[in-house]
């Protein structure tokens, strides 16, 4: 899929199993694998990272496939689940950078482009969260209130 504010296409990627069905030489139960979810967001990691762990250390190709729900979903039911959908909060992160690097050097314009454009998408991820319940009807998005956010 191409990027939305540059002509370049996006990074490659790992690939997907391509069969939703449990692979015969995985051995975990459905409750195993849900318990590995829990323990390791308890540990602090995000699901994305959740997802490399178990593919990586543990050898599960795909949650949905064993559980028959997704990361998230698994983390929402046992009360796990961030404040912040993880892309949105990583947006975020990138804008403090860039408003904190922007307090040193006012005159980099290549910079305030690139902090328009991030909080561009910002609002647009934040109208579609709340669009679909993830976010509260209320949330905004305000330079303030995202630094202490991310603490």
């Amino acid at each position: 899929m191409a990027r939305m504010h540059s002509p370049r296409k996006g990074k490659s990627h790992s690939k997907r199993p391509i069969r939703l069905e449990t692979p015969d030489w995985c051995q975990r139960t459905p409750e195993e694998v849900e318990e590995l979810v829990v323990t390791l967001a308890k540990e602090g990691h995000q699901p994305s990272m959740i997802g490399l762990k178990l593919r990586d250390q543990y050898g599960i190709p795909l949650v949905k496939a064993i559980t028959g729900k997704t990361i998230t979903q698994i983390l929402n039911e046992n009360e796990q689940s961030l404040r912040v959908p993880e892309d949105l909060f990583h947006l975020i992160s990138r804008a403090i950078t860039l408003r904190r690097h922007l307090e040193d050097a006012k005159k980099d314009l290549h910079s305030q482009y690139g902090l328009r454009l991030i909080e561009s998408k910002i609002r647009r991820l934040v109208k579609y969260y709340r669009q679909q319940g993830v976010l509260p009807q209320d949330w905004k998005y305000t330079p303030e209130q995202a630094a202490l956010l991310i603490r």
